[in-house]
């Protein structure tokens, strides 16, 4: 029985991560590690700081990445995208030449006998009127083919600088910690949505970018699963243990 993987948030090309190469290069090797013992990947959304697809171009860059990616498809690994709230907009670029199964909602799905609920996170239980009002902007269609009118090189600019901004505005570029189970909004989220699915088994959410391993009742444990930043953290479930690990090249056991 081959494992499966579970990662989110890694931002390729974000303008406020000084080591980006070196970051998505460890992405690379982690993908190379696992593929023989992978039956699935499932990236969680935000892989890219910024992406946005026109009818005849898309981003510059991530090619170690995508190559990458696009192996493991061709090896019969299944690899599904999440789009978070960075990578909205995706219009089957990957799915076509990179071979992903392509998730814009949240995903409950049963693997190995356990049912998960997986998403990247975003719009789950938060209450910030602005984030909601600038999420709802985003993914409007008419705004969507409003900004596909802009030249790549403006829109682009634009995307990048918004996202640095977003990022930089926090203390070192870092989420805030974890609030506790009163105040952390996807916990708040999840605990309600147990009352009338008490079938899942486990709940796993990145956009965060914090770590978390919590036992919400007998059956149910949910996860945040930090990023691909600064902590390199992953989810590997091998059909009987589910764990939350750092990838330490060299060390790893994956």
């Amino acid at each position: 029985m081959k494992n499966v993987y579970i990662i989110s948030d890694a931002h390729l090309g974000s303008w406020a991560i000084p080591h980006q190469r070196m970051q998505e290069r460890r992405l690379v090797r982690f993908l190379d590690d696992i593929k023989h013992k992978a039956a699935a990947v499932y990236l969680l959304g935000d892989m890219f700081d910024f992406w946005y697809e026109w009818k005849y171009a898309v981003p510059k860059g991530y090619t170690r990445f995508l190559g990458k990616i696009s192996e493991l498809t061709d090896m019969g690994v299944e690899v599904h995208y999440f789009t978070g709230n960075h990578d909205i907009w995706m219009y089957g670029y990957l799915e076509k030449e990179c071979g992903v199964i392509l998730h814009k909602q949240p995903l409950t799905t049963e693997i190995y006998g356990k049912v998960f609920l997986m998403a990247h996170g975003d719009g789950l239980g938060d209450p910030d009127k602005k984030f909601k009002f600038i999420r709802g902007m985003f993914r409007n269609k008419v705004c969507q083919r409003l900004f596909s009118t802009l030249h790549p090189r403006w829109s682009m600019w634009f995307g990048q600088t918004w996202a640095k901004h977003s990022r930089m505005k926090r203390a070192d570029g870092k989420e805030p910690p974890y609030m506790g189970e009163d105040k952390e909004f996807l916990v708040l989220y999840t605990k309600e949505y147990i009352k009338t699915h008490p079938e899942i088994d486990y709940f796993i959410y990145g956009h965060r970018h914090i770590e978390l391993d919590l036992m919400l009742s007998r059956k149910s444990r949910m996860m945040i699963i930090g990023d691909w930043i600064w902590q390199f953290t992953y989810v590997v479930f091998d059909g009987e243990h589910l764990l939350l690990e750092e990838y330490v090249e060299g060390e790893s056991k994956l």
